[in-house]
């Protein structure tokens, strides 16, 4: 062996260590300031508006939104707690890159894709005072937290892979238990007139095939932290994976990108064991038999046009 060559595996020593000490570092905690400090001025109102967009996002931000979920279905406590990709800890990543899109996302661009995906509907301008107001919320979460620093419960938990390969059926036990109650039968939800209670899990009202949330594994360690309701850590590791399988392994709205036909879809955004779609669960081709994507815009549209 040449000294060139050990100069270079010296070199990638030092790099592998370099990453491995930066992974094990430990993640700063951050409290997020309280409602109740929210300043009476033209500010804490810029800031309360965006609040009221994230728990009520149909009502406030309709003309955006093609199911009737909010912000807060899945970032729950809105938006401050830990293990449900809370907002004060992913403000201050961004800008940001994205392997879904794979180029550099502000903040404003990582939010149009919440609407377009988890609301299923469609990204806000920019410039439009929803996205202004969200990110003023966010931005108020944040305050005193250091910038560009991956903060303790930062997205969702990653748990390690499960001891079996996630179960369908495994998973419908696990649901039919400690989830159905909750969530319905169906996974259609529970409502109190228009307002949901407990979001829909899958069907034509639940996120289409693009969201984060149709990944098994953010699914799996979202539940395993958050899951079920109050009474978080209950379901074991292997549970949390099951169900998630289970969860996603049902149809959903199509994936606004769809393109072709599901293989070509699947190929382009969805070639990962991560995603079930493209994929046969029980003799029936996810994706195929989806809801369009848009939801209630796209109904709306049609029915103008029409």
């Amino acid at each position: 062996m040449t000294a060139t060559h050990l100069r270079l595996l010296s070199a990638a020593a030092c790099l592998f260590a370099t990453a491995a000490a930066f992974a094990a570092e430990p993640r700063p905690p951050f409290t997020p300031p309280s409602a109740a400090a929210i300043p009476d001025n033209d500010f804490g109102r810029a800031v309360r508006e965006g609040e009221q967009i994230f728990l009520h996002t149909p009502q406030k931000a309709g003309k955006f939104v093609g199911n009737d979920l909010n912000c807060a279905s899945c970032h729950l406590d809105a938006g401050r707690r830990p293990d449900s990709a809370p907002m004060w800890a992913a403000y201050v990543l961004y800008p940001a890159y994205r392997a879904k899109n794979g180029h550099v996302n502000t903040l404003a661009e990582r939010l149009q894709g919440c609407f377009r995906f988890s609301m299923n509907g469609k990204a806000p301008p920019a410039d439009d005072p929803t996205l202004t107001a969200l990110q003023t919320y966010m931005f108020w979460l944040a305050s005193k937290a250091p910038t560009g620093v991956v903060l303790e419960g930062q997205g969702y938990r990653k748990l390690p892979p499960p001891a079996q390969k996630a179960d369908y059926v495994r998973g419908s036990e696990v649901y039919a238990q400690y989830c159905a109650v909750c969530h319905g039968a169906e996974g259609q939800g529970q409502k109190n007139g228009k307002h949901w209670v407990f979001p829909a899990l899958w069907g034509a009202d639940s996120f289409n095939w693009g969201a984060g949330m149709h990944q098994i594994g953010n699914a799996a360690g979202f539940i395993k932290a958050n899951m079920p309701l109050g009474q978080a850590g209950m379901l074991s590791d292997q549970e949390a994976w099951d169900v998630a399988y289970f969860m996603n392994a049902h149809e959903r709205p199509q994936d606004p990108r769809y393109t072709e036909s599901v293989a070509a879809t699947r190929a382009k955004y969805h070639d990962s064991d991560d995603s079930l779609y493209g994929i046969e669960v029980n003799g029936h081709l996810l994706g195929s038999d989806s809801p369009p994507s848009g939801g209630k815009l796209t109904q709306a549209a049609a029915k103008a046009g029409g």
